[in-house]
């Protein structure tokens, strides 16, 4: 079974406010408590030493756990390195500044990642769930709005080039 984005969104969204009304204490975070909610987000998931690979809306998401440096990284591949452009390369840096969120655009063996780096123990679950729903969002948005979500940093230089983005489309509009 595969959880769809719009329903993880809604999901995690009520659990941030119904957290916010009572405080409560998790446990530190450790590679097992990981697994364990990331099986229930997927029950497909593959564990495989430190590493668990995912799905989420079609998208393979991998997180990698080391204990013993107190980290853990959520990747999403998504596409090959090569052939990136200058420009394309300047964007997501501006991405990376201003609308990437908590995630973030990387390149690495040969790859371009969307990935979310923490560290482990005092990783709190919707810590978790709002990082791989980020890292799933630098992957689909990737192109185009090369968002981890619905907020955007106001001091970046992404706000303009979603203004153009909008002028050009409103005037597309105005034929219909």
């Amino acid at each position: 079974m595969r959880i769809h984005l719009p329903l993880f969104a809604f999901l995690f969204s009520a659990s941030v406010a119904l957290a916010q009304d009572a405080p409560v204490s998790e446990p530190p975070m450790t590679l097992q408590r990981l697994a364990d909610i990331i099986l229930v987000i997927d029950p497909e998931a593959e564990l495989a030493g430190n590493a668990i690979e995912l799905t989420i809306e079609d998208i393979p998401v991998i997180v990698i756990a080391d204990p013993r440096a107190n980290r853990m990284r959520a990747m999403v591949p998504i596409r090959s390195a090569d052939g990136l452009t200058s420009e394309e390369l300047a964007r997501l840096m501006q991405a990376n500044f201003d609308t990437a969120l908590d995630a973030r655009y990387a390149v690495a063996r040969g790859r371009l990642w969307g990935t979310y780096i923490h560290p482990l123990s005092p990783l709190e679950k919707d810590q978790l769930i709002s990082a791989l729903i980020q890292t799933v969002n630098l992957a689909r948005t990737y192109g185009q709005t090369y968002s981890g979500g619905a907020e955007v940093f106001g001091g970046g230089d992404s706000n303009g080039i979603y203004q153009d983005l909008f002028e050009k489309l409103q005037k597309k509009g105005q034929d219909l």
